[in-house]
């Protein structure tokens, strides 16, 4: 459920679920800033992903605090600092999306439990302590009786007049749009990745170790949990080869990842993606010089270039918080696209337009790669130890988000 607090006369969606009200707001001056809460709810629990946008003066730092209708409570958050006292609550933000241009946006997300209660949109948000927009909604959401087996993607303007029959044995995945193939390993049973997911050594096995974790989630209650070992021929993934589906020559690939040490200065793949039009060699996602790159295992290219100037063009992967990477490969014409926390990358663009520094040695011949499977996990070439999780991965035809 989406839920926008855009300024004046904007309609307010309050609601749990399948139960939604629409509320209109008087008219008033321009908000201080701009609040879209998208919310998924499941029996006991849910996720909330919210951006900010300031409306106002550019600022250095934010927070965004609001107050919640019931007994919910926050457990995890990611993106910003969440604090809870009583029903009030307070965002604040981390160290990489503090500053906040006029018109600039960020966004979180955190995760909570809630009980006999419906588990509704805040009425109304503040914006480092002044009030983003002073109507609140007067009109209560009708509470379902029972939860939608998947969250809706498009709120309807009023209630439903017949309420679902059924509710959800885990939480869908998070952001799992229309069409996409979507897991965030809820349905995993025990502590070895099963079903679709096995686990693999390609080259050769070390010290690294993949689980199932159950202790850390960015949505539901399960994750993937990598333990990558420094060192040559510590290489472990997991691996789907069902996940990427086989009716389209493009793919958006996204997913989210909570890791622990900073990318080292050596080269490490995270993502590894297995190309029939190359040898059977791999597309890999990974890192080198401290920062996010592309690599084509065939040549050995990099996307960026590894210059100073080419490294500086991609962004590091924050670490102690979940992140959310899209990235799109098109066999149609070989290009890439890559976002980080619905940011675009420069430094992980391709193209088709040979650029010094950036893509020029990819473009040193032509590539329309054909991905045949998806693996998570991590393999180091050198130094690089590091802990991560894997969730709610979706691939699709078409971006997915965040």
């Amino acid at each position: 459920m989406r839920i926008r607090l855009l300024g004046a006369a904007a309609a307010l969606l309050v609601g749990a679920g399948a139960g939604l009200v629409a509320v209109t707001q008087a008219a008033a001056a321009t908000p201080v800033c701009g609040v879209v809460y998208t919310l998924n709810s499941w029996s006991t629990g849910f996720t909330a992903d919210v951006k900010v946008t300031n409306n106002g003066a550019a600022v250095s730092s934010w927070t965004l605090g609001w107050t919640f209708n019931g007994n919910q409570q926050v457990t995890s958050a990611w993106n910003a600092t969440v604090t809870q006292s009583g029903a009030a609550v307070t965002a604040a933000n981390v160290s990489w999306n503090g500053a906040l241009a006029t018109g600039a946006s960020a966004s979180f997300g955190f995760q909570g439990t809630y009980s006999g209660v419906v588990n509704a949109a805040p009425g109304s948000f503040t914006f480092n302590g002044v009030a983003c927009d002073g109507n609140v909604p007067t009109t209560p959401p009708t509470p379902p009786t029972t939860s939608p087996t998947t969250a809706p993607t498009t709120p309807p303007p009023t209630a439903p007049t017949t309420p679902p029959t059924s509710q959800p044995t885990t939480p869908p995945p998070a952001g799992c749009s229309s069409g996409a193939n979507c897991d965030g390993f809820e349905n995993q049973t025990g502590t070895t990745p099963a079903g679709n997911w096995a686990i693999s050594y390609p080259d050769c096995s070390g010290a690294g170790t993949a689980a199932i974790d159950r202790t850390t989630s960015h949505s539901g209650t399960t994750s993937l949990r990598v333990d990558g070992a420094a060192g040559y021929c510590n290489h472990v993934f997991v691996r789907d080869t069902a996940i990427l589906g086989s009716s389209s020559n493009v793919w958006f690939v996204r997913y989210w990842v909570r890791h622990t040490t900073a990318l080292p200065a050596s080269h490490t793949t995270a993502v590894a993606m297995q190309d029939a039009n190359d040898g059977n060699k791999d597309l890999r996602f990974g890192g080198q010089n401290s920062a996010m790159q592309f690599n084509r295992a065939s040549d050995d290219a990099t996307l960026p270039e590894q210059s100073p100037a080419g490294v500086a063009q991609s962004a590091p992967l924050p670490t102690g918080t979940w992140n959310c990477v899209e990235f799109k490969v098109s066999g149609a014409d070989g290009t890439i696209q890559t976002w980080l926390n619905g940011s675009a990358v420069a430094g992980l663009t391709e193209d088709g337009v040979p650029t010094h520094d950036l893509d020029g040695q990819w473009l040193n011949r032509t590539w329309r790669p054909k991905l045949t499977d998806l693996r998570l996990g991590w393999e180091s070439y050198g130094e690089g130890a590091d802990t991560l999780w894997y969730d709610d991965v979706a691939v699709g035809s078409q971006r997915i988000g965040c």
